[in-house]
């Protein structure tokens, strides 16, 4: 936050139940420009971490965030959201807090809201956990972060019975900067240094500016009717799939005889 932006003005609490440690969001300037800024904090320490939940946020976190993005388009702000999470937290607190409806308001009220949204997975983006984050009109992503519905251990261990199996997994998953580029579930792979990240924290700093600012100028300039026409095209897209010749020739398959019983 503060090697990229200025003025930052921390936001607490949901105004429902409390706040959610684990996001980390407020007021601040990407150069001359008034955002709204908002991400994933996972801590630095064992106790900073556990305080923070290990970045995996509650539902309060998502109302937050959402509390939080309808004040931007109240004052005609744009979003930036920094998505750094292995998912949702699935606690029984959070599931009796409704984390799960949580989620899905943050994704039907992010497709609607009238003002540029801008996300950027940084590290981890699992799940509806970042996805709560990630219905914006462009998605960036650090070239060494990964994004996915889960992770390489969970689907291994559902397709294959064997968490050891992560890597096959993740290559079925397509979850890294280049398969989703090529994919065209992102918008662009932020380069990073030989290495990651970790090993020049300024060259990233400056790349993340520069393509924030680079898109951020590019949602500026469309109205907002075409912005969310765009908005939705873009997620309505995803998922779609050609039939190969062989699979469009072959003879449709007999239909099972079912009894009046089964149809009931």
């Amino acid at each position: 936050m503060n090697a990229i932006f200025t003025e930052f003005t921390q936001l607490h609490g949901d105004r429902l139940f409390g706040d959610d440690a684990a996001l980390l969001a407020g007021t601040a300037f990407l150069g001359r420009q008034p955002v709204i800024v908002m991400g994933h904090q996972k801590g630095r320490s064992i106790e900073d971490s556990m305080m923070r939940n290990f970045g995996m946020m509650h539902p309060e976190g998502y109302r937050k965030a959402l509390r939080l993005m309808k004040m931007a388009e109240k004052f005609q702000l744009p979003v930036i959201a920094f998505i750094d999470t292995p998912g949702a937290y699935p606690g029984i607190g959070a599931e009796e807090r409704g984390q799960a409806s949580a989620i899905a308001l943050n994704l039907q009220e992010m497709s609607l809201l009238k003002i540029p949204l801008i996300s950027i997975v940084i590290g981890e983006g699992g799940s509806g956990g970042a996805l709560g984050l990630g219905v914006t009109d462009r998605i960036l992503m650090l070239e060494n972060s990964w994004y996915s519905v889960i992770s390489p251990e969970g689907c291994a261990a559902i397709l294959f019975h064997d968490a050891a199996r992560a890597q096959d997994a993740a290559k079925v998953l397509k979850l890294t900067a280049a398969d989703l580029l090529q994919l065209e579930v992102i918008d662009e792979a932020v380069a990073e240094p030989a290495g990651g990240a970790h090993r020049n924290h300024t060259a990233v700093f400056e790349a993340v500016a520069d393509a924030l600012t680079k898109h951020l100028n590019e949602l500026k300039e469309i109205p907002v009717p075409k912005l969310l026409d765009m908005r939705y095209e873009k997620f309505r897209k995803l998922g779609r799939w050609r039939e190969s010749q062989a699979a469009s020739a072959a003879p449709p398959a007999k239909k099972a005889h079912r009894s009046k019983k089964d149809k009931i």
